[in-house]
Parts: C-alpha cells; structure tokens; sequence
C-alpha cells in the first residue's frame, strides 16, 4: 500500500543529533547573520560579504558549517555563488521543537 500524499511532503523527524548540529550551527552569531540576512531569499556571496562587513575568507567558513548542517543550499551563476536557506531544514527543527514544547509540561512521576 503506497504512503498518503501528506505523508510523501512530510520531512522526516529530526533526531536529537542532528537537532544539536544544527542549533550549534545557529548559535553562533555570524552565521545567525547570515540565516537572517538570506530570510528573504537568494543572495549572491558578493551581496553577503558586504552586507554583514565580513572578509570573505570568513563569510566562506561560516557558509560551509550551513551548508553542511543542510541549512543553506547553494548554485553558482558564472563567477558568483548564489545561496539560499533550505526551509524543509528549518520546518523539521521547528517541529522538533514544537514537539519539546508539547511535552515539557508533562508532571513528573511521583518518586518512590
């Protein structure tokens, strides 16, 4: 029996390794920079590096570690590289931590 058509959009759930690398990933500031600065759409390396006042050779490393976590997808335009934020990456942590939110309020056992 083939899956529901929901259940093919679906991302699969995040598991809590993956969950730690990409918030380590966003916690640090430069490349919490970036995810803001490419919140509304594509932006040629060239537009980054001026924006956020970064050396290249900075803005570089920043981008690999984002684009490592799946983050950041990227496609070269002739000399340019273009990056864009991959929103299926930032829908399966948001659920993960929708689902945090729906269980933290659970009452502890009773200790024995």
């Amino acid at each position: 029996m083939a899956p529901a058509p929901s259940a093919l959009c679906e991302p699969a759930p995040l598991q809590p390794e993956q969950a730690r690398l990409l918030l380590r990933a966003l916690a640090d500031p430069i490349r919490l920079q970036v995810i803001e600065a490419l919140g509304d759409g594509e932006r040629c390396v060239c537009d980054l590096t001026s924006e956020l006042g970064l050396a290249q050779s900075k803005l570089s490393f920043h981008l690999k570690v984002l684009k490592e976590t799946g983050l950041l997808a990227d496609r070269q335009s002739g000399r340019w590289v273009y990056y864009r934020l991959q929103p299926a990456a930032l829908e399966r942590l948001r659920a993960w931590l929708a689902t945090l939110a729906a269980s933290c309020t659970a009452p502890a056992s009773p200790c024995s």
